[in-house]
């Protein structure tokens, strides 16, 4: 049985699924134009270039069918003759398009339902085109939304206008949702999949406390009051770093609130997980210090090229400030990004003891001295035999006990202990098989040379193809933990800048750069750098 739609009908459809599926009208029209066509196609050939055109005002339906205007038809369903096409068009010329009207179709049940499918599979691709649009932009954002199943303990989330999803992993620990729930939570990623746009939630994720405070603390809305940092043990305790753009308003106590109703709206969304308001200060030691509370602290060693900080506390202080299973630590050290090693002072008392006693025992061997100058040179703050070499003679001569005939006695030794071990060093590094040509690098010492040829850096090409991490390692987040890996150079004091400069002239002697491709294009006359282009310079 043929079957046919109602002009004002095929229209009144065409408007309640854009009002259902919050899609624009146009596009429910223009699916119904490629079902009708593809029907056609079935009726008058596959081959027949057909098209369909509704009225979006009167809903009149018109097949009309196209064909080129060709010298010599090859394809008779799709391809006219000049001469007959200007039988109905005499302005027609080859490579024109005339078009023929069909008559009305009429949609038996197959075809019917084969249209039926294409609309939907086009509405729903327009469905997922407007929902990936409507979220893309909002990463980043606090929205709420209501359960609509669990799955495996993932919660999908019905926003109104999208569905989405929070994993497990990404909800606070014990918490449970059941349908219906109100929930909200933060969009931390939107991503365009085969099965349409998947909009991932988190409720574990640190920005997603730093909007809640933002929606809490209207100084923090207002830019008085900024959140620098946050890090979180989602759940269990986190800390929060603030600063104030107002001299006159305390960062922490805006953070706090009256009788602190500001912290505990936000405690109580994350399940009653405790929040330390840290001031940010923007001296790494002060900032540590305060990052650690409650804990006191009595003294720290800052390593800035490693982002490293040592810490010593009083022995009573030890375990509040390392926390439970090292929760305050490992809070501190991901709020400020620095690695952070607690000592207590009686160790930090015995380490100092220890370094004295190494230095003391290097410079009466290498000296060839007794015991007292060792710990006198030692408790003077020399390091290593370098210092003791080659510093001024009278920084030596004026410790009490010492001349300058003793400075340049001790100067002497120390440059003929150095050489001894530079002659070793040479003749290990010719048994590794490094090349003599890597020693003309700039900067390069034989101690290197050696270190190179265990890690069979062996050429000055070698080195050329090297990157900066493989001389002096680098460090890696993982799991809120940052682990470090060593390079060939690691514990020889070689800083990036130094170990990407031996990169760069190894790479100009092996002829793999030139000067000419280090020099910085200079701005034409009358033209300004932009401050990104200055950036991108330095």
């Amino acid at each position: 049985m043929a079957v046919s739609a109602n002009k004002l009908e095929l229209l009144q459809i065409a408007d309640a699924v854009a009002r259902e599926k919050t899609i624009d009208r146009g596009i429910v029209i223009a699916a119904m134009e490629d079902a009708i066509q593809k029907a056609a196609k079935s009726r008058y050939g596959a081959d027949t270039d057909v098209r369909a055109e509704i009225d979006p005002k009167s809903g009149e339906i018109k097949l009309q069918r196209l064909m080129e205007v060709v010298e010599n038809v090859e394809e008779p369903a799709i391809q006219i003759v000049l001469d007959e096409a200007r039988g109905r068009n005499p302005a027609a010329q080859v490579g024109d398009f005339i078009s023929e009207p069909l008559p009305p179709l009429e949609f038996g049940r197959i075809a019917a339902q084969s249209a039926k499918q294409v609309i939907m599979q086009k509405v729903r691709d327009a469905e997922r085109d407007r929902q990936f649009e409507d979220f893309k932009d909002r990463i980043g954002e606090v929205i709420n939304g209501t359960v609509k199943r669990v799955e495996y303990g993932n919660v999908v989330v019905d926003l109104g206008r999208g569905e989405a999803v929070i994993r497990r992993d990404e909800l606070i620990p014990r918490e449970n949702f059941r349908y219906g729930d109100r929930v909200r939570a933060y969009i931390y990623d939107v991503r365009r999949e085969q099965r349409g746009p998947q909009i991932f939630l988190s409720r574990t994720h640190p920005q997603f406390m730093a909007k809640l405070f933002t929606m809490e603390v209207p100084e923090i809305y207002d830019g008085i009051i900024e959140l620098r940092s946050v890090a979180r043990d989602p759940g269990s305790r986190a800390k929060i770093a603030v600063i104030s753009n107002d001299s006159s308003i305390d960062p922490v106590g805006a953070c706090v609130g009256m009788r602190g109703s500001r912290v505990q709206a936000v405690v109580g969304e994350l399940q009653g997980e405790r929040i330390d308001i840290i001031p940010w200060s923007p001296d790494p030691a002060t900032f540590i210090v305060n990052a650690l509370q409650p804990a006191e602290v009595t003294k720290v060693v800052l390593d800035e090229d490693a982002q490293r900080i040592e810490v010593v506390v009083p022995d009573d202080q030890l375990s509040l400030a390392i926390g439970r299973r090292g929760q305050n630590v490992r809070l501190a050290s991901q709020l400020t990004g620095w690695d952070i090693d607690i000592l207590t002072e009686d160790e930090e008392s015995e380490r100092r003891q220890k370094e004295f006693a190494e230095r003391t025992e290097l410079f009466t061997s290498a000296l060839d001295v007794d015991e007292m100058v060792g710990q006198l040179l030692a408790s003077e703050g020399f390091a290593n035999i370098d210092e003791v070499a080659f510093v001024e003679p009278d920084e030596i001569s004026s410790i009490e006990g010492f001349d300058e005939e003793t400075a340049e006695e001790l100067q002497m030794r120390a440059r003929e202990h150095l050489d001894r071990i530079e002659a070793e060093q040479d003749e290990e590094r010719v048994k590794l098989g490094v090349e003599d040509a890597l020693k003309t690098v700039p900067g390069v010492t034989t101690a290197m040379l050696v270190a190179f040829g265990k890690d069979d850096v062996k050429t000055v090409e070698d080195l050329a193809y090297c990157a900066t991490d493989d001389l002096v390692g680098w460090t890696e987040r993982k799991d809120g933990e940052t682990v470090r890996f060593e390079g060939t150079l690691s514990g020889m004091d070689v800083t990036r800048e130094e170990a990407e400069q031996m990169i760069m002239s190894a790479r100009l002697q092996a002829g793999i750069l030139t000067e000419a491709d280090l020099a910085e294009p200079e701005p034409e006359d009358g033209e300004e750098q932009t401050d990104e282009e200055e950036q991108a310079a330095v």
